[in-house]
């Protein structure tokens, strides 16, 4: 199932792709009490249920042509866990701290980050002379846990949905006098517009192995990033394992899993990049500016636009 919270006359609404139609849930007769995708995360199995039948009886009025539906972002995390560094050839390509490569990269945005598909990436030129994008798969937690062990981590998840980790690489990347590398991830990474997610959550069922899902990244139309899950450092199920031992992980938390080679980084001597391109990706000449568009697109969730303004 594809989940989506859609827009009309600026109210959230929470809503279910099926086919080339979306379902208004709440007009199709969905406890009036579900307002927000976080409280239906919460309800578990029988809100689920409940979500099922609505759309199964959902009347016409309850259904809309997507291509008239505006969608907001999904949800709106309590909280979003972050890992660095975890795709082999992402940390091949730069300048890497030393943990690097070693223990996953942690870091946190929060809901004041997040944007949803369309809205627009802000270039805050004071903040940064060099914005970022990233294609992640974000896990959106489903049930309760702590110090969850890694065998029984996917019984957590709820779903995944795309994640675009906007970053001011000149905030991140910083040397010390003798050459070392460090990162300032907080300034580097959460900021107003830092987090587009969407355009929808495919439920877990419909994702029954995260390790196996290709990825892309495209601006303007070219092709920066592919690459597969499967060439995460660390495994979906390795992370929640991970965060679950700093947080008693809740449902509407959202776990990023990092990105693979082919950012604007990787191209950035200054910054210790050091990446060539390979295949039919495409080497970034610069970092995003004004009139950029940025499409994120991950395997059996979805293709998430924004442009940068």
């Amino acid at each position: 199932m594809k989940l989506a919270t859609l827009l009309e006359d600026a109210e959230r609404k929470l809503g279910v792709v099926d086919g080339d139609t979306i379902v208004d849930l709440a007009a199709a007769g969905l406890d009036p009490e579900i307002t927000d995708m976080t409280r239906l995360i919460a309800g578990g199995d029988p809100i689920m249920e409940d979500v099922r039948q609505a759309v199964a009886i959902a009347p016409d009025h309850a259904r809309h042509p997507i291509c008239d539906i505006a969608l907001a972002a999904p949800m709106l995390p309590s909280t979003v866990l972050c890992a660095g560094s975890n795709y082999r050839s992402h940390n091949a390509e730069k300048a890497g701290a030393p943990l690097s490569g070693k223990e996953p990269e942690f870091f946190i945005k929060t809901s004041d980050c997040v944007i949803g598909p369309n809205d627009p990436i802000v270039h805050d030129t004071i903040l940064t002379k060099k914005l970022d994008c990233e294609t992640e798969l974000a896990i959106v937690i489903g049930k309760p846990g702590r110090h969850i062990p890694t065998d029984r981590a996917l019984k957590h998840v709820f779903g995944y949905t795309v994640a675009n980790d906007v970053t001011a690489r000149d905030r991140q990347v910083r040397f010390t006098e003798t050459g070392t590398v460090f990162y300032e991830l907080g300034r580097g990474k959460a900021f107003d517009s830092s987090l587009p997610l969407g355009p929808v959550i495919t439920t877990a069922d419909e994702i029954p192995d995260p390790q196996a899902l290709a990825l892309s990244t495209r601006i303007n139309g070219e092709l920066r990033q592919h690459a597969n899950t499967s060439e995460m450092i660390w495994s979906c199920a390795e992370l929640i394992h991970v965060f679950s031992m700093n947080f008693t992980l809740r449902p509407g938390m959202i776990i990023l899993t990092g990105t693979p080679s082919g950012t604007a980084w990787s191209v950035d001597a200054e910054l210790g990049g050091s990446w060539h391109p390979t295949e039919d990706l495409l080497a970034a000449s610069r970092y995003c500016l004004r009139g950029d568009v940025v499409e994120n697109e991950i395997e059996a969730i979805g293709c998430l636009r924004n442009p940068v303004v």
